[in-house]
């Protein structure tokens, strides 16, 4: 079965935070998706940490368009100060994403069940997902619903290609690299004719470890899917043995 979802992800305002912006106190937003905001999204969807989401396209709907406001943020020392985001406003992608086992937790391989994921997250996208859903940051809410993945919808259909530049693209965490590390993904987006194709994180040109980190310790008192193991054990792809 082809573990393949497609979507409309859309909302008034987005915030893909720049790196460069956010030291200064007053952030400005990427004015394309990051790999990571996306994959958040479909884990907003539907995560189990025996999955990963790869994300495989994003068409870029709506003009690419910013404004900015004016943002009182939270000081934990006191004050009232103003600061400005940029962001970009009235913004509509659609997605095309699938999962795959996630290789490194092979303690939660009796769960490595794909029909049963896929229609899980089919019925999680049908209900708009199990969580909030957010584009880069938690005051851009947005909204998600089953779509077909069409190229003639994007603004951009017919203006070519378009470079960003260096990018962010992910974080890696020890759970999908195996390096006990917590590693910056970095990469050179395309746009052409309104389409991005995103890198596998691992085929990203540039990476920077942040801090060691280990792995999460799954039991029966954090991740309930430990107690199907013997419900699952009958159980390949689906069909039962």
């Amino acid at each position: 079965m082809k573990n393949e979802i497609t979507f409309s992800l859309e909302g008034r305002y987005a915030l893909f935070t720049d790196p460069l912006t956010k030291l200064g106190g007053e952030k400005s937003t990427l004015l394309i998706p990051t790999y990571q905001a996306i994959k958040g999204c479909c884990e907003s969807l539907y995560w189990k940490p025996s999955i990963v989401w790869c994300v495989d396209d994003c068409i870029i709907v709506n003009k690419i368009q910013t404004e900015a406001k004016g943002i009182r943020p939270i000081k934990y020392g006191g004050g009232n100060d103003l600061a400005y985001y940029t962001y970009l406003s009235n913004v509509k992608y659609l997605i095309r994403a699938h999962f795959e086992f996630n290789k490194n937790r092979m303690d939660l391989e009796h769960d490595f069940c794909e029909n049963k994921h896929y229609f899980i997250a089919k019925r999680s996208l049908e209900k708009g997902g199990r969580r909030d859903i957010f584009l880069g940051v938690r005051e851009c809410q947005a909204y998600v619903e089953p779509t077909a993945f069409d190229l003639s919808l994007s603004y951009y259909k017919d203006k070519g290609d378009m470079d960003y530049g260096l990018q962010y693209h992910s974080l890696s965490y020890p759970d999908e690299n195996d390096k006990e590390m917590l590693i910056a993904k970095f990469w050179y987006p395309k746009l052409h004719n309104g389409v991005i194709k995103f890198c596998r994180p691992e085929n990203c040109p540039k990476e920077v470890p942040i801090r060691k980190m280990s792995s999460k310790i799954f039991d029966s008192n954090n991740f309930s899917g430990l107690l199907e193991k013997d419900l699952l054990q009958g159980y390949k792809g689906g069909e039962e043995l």
